[in-house]
């Protein structure tokens, strides 16, 4: 049996009858979308729907008081500039995410999104992430968990489309019948990681899998059905909705180095341009994100710095920085002698 949802408004289905159009969000990543990097989106590009990187529900109940400082760090955002957001956390304890759920309530964020699809080993080995795909039953009992801690916010998920081979047509419905409001399928499975196109037919069959089994439930109370994975641009996230009927569309790595990617109408800036953004990129990371090691600014230095001549040595250069300082002094010398 369908369960319904415990708030009287559905927010997704709200959000996109607001905007009128397919939603077009962040995705959450681990040591990419934390306080620096959304503050550039926010400013530069802003997406429909912010998300945090993921935060393990076990290191919110168990971890010594300075780890959890930090994982507390990774849950903060601007309150006027960086919402919708919604927090990402995972764990196969249904008690700990019951209690993690409570925090986010109290935290403000405006939605709770569970992970079920991430293939990093060590969190595998805590049963969560894309283990959970195995483990039905488990991920029912953390979904309910986590509806009960945070009983007025929406509830997601972001999955896989399995995890030894596709599991679909078994895997979704098992989800829907919990009544979450969104549900955001990488279109891969566990096993095929990254190594593969993602199989955006399989997201136009998810979409019908979801009208099958909620065709007698009213159309404000559906779950919607986001596609992810191979997004280079919005342009090509509005054609990947044409073609599956999705709901909307998560864009992860494709927004690196392109805190812009989400603007409908700003063109993309000069070189000149963008390498002082980089420079406003890693001021904003000391200045908000000095809980982590400067080195996390790497793989933002291997997307922004590309495609132009001398790329290759500016690239070198910048990994080898400390702080946000040695950046600026590296690029402004750049932009001297070359531009």
């Amino acid at each position: 049996m369908f369960i319904m949802n415990r708030i009287n408004k559905n927010f997704w289905q709200n959000l996109k009858e607001k905007t009128g159009r397919p939603l077009f969000v962040l995705a959450p990543m681990a040591d990419v979308t934390d306080y620096a990097f959304r503050k550039m989106l926010a400013k530069y590009g802003k997406p429909d729907v912010l998300w945090t990187e993921f935060v393990s529900a076990d290191g919110l109940a168990l971890a010594p008081k300075d780890a959890q400082e930090h994982l507390l760090k990774d849950l903060e955002f601007d309150r006027k500039r960086q919402r919708p957001i919604i927090a990402q956390i995972f764990s196969s304890n249904p008690q700990y995410m019951k209690e993690a759920a409570q925090l986010v309530e109290r935290l403000g964020f405006d939605g709770l999104d569970i992970n079920m699809g991430c293939p990093d080993r060590s969190v595998e080995k805590q049963m969560s992430g894309s283990a959970m795909i195995k483990n039905p039953e488990m991920a029912k009992e953390v979904i309910l968990a986590t509806k009960e801690g945070a009983p007025n916010l929406p509830i997601s998920v972001k999955t896989r489309l399995g995890y030894h081979k596709d599991q679909l047509e078994e895997w979704l419905p098992f989800l829907l019948e919990t009544g979450v409001q969104l549900i955001t399928l990488h279109a891969r499975t566990r096993k095929e990681l990254s190594k593969v196109p993602a199989h955006w037919d399989r997201i136009k069959r998810a979409v019908e899998i979801r009208d099958e089994v909620q065709k007698n439930v009213a159309p404000e109370q559906r779950t919607l059905i986001f596609g992810n994975g191979d997004i280079e641009s919005l342009e090509d996230a509005k054609k990947k909705v044409e073609d599956t009927g999705c709901d909307g569309v998560m864009i992860g790595r494709g927004t690196f180095g392109k805190p812009w990617f989400f603007n409908q109408k700003r063109n993309e800036p000069d070189l000149k341009k963008r390498l002082n953004i980089l420079i406003e990129h890693s001021k904003n990371f000391d200045k908000h994100v000095s809980h982590k090691n400067f080195a996390v600014m790497r793989k933002h230095f291997k997307a922004y710095v590309e495609g132009f001549k001398g790329a290759k040595e500016l690239r070198m250069e910048l990994m080898t920085t400390k702080n946000s300082k040695e950046v600026k002094k590296i690029v402004k010398k750049f932009i001297k002698d070359n531009l």
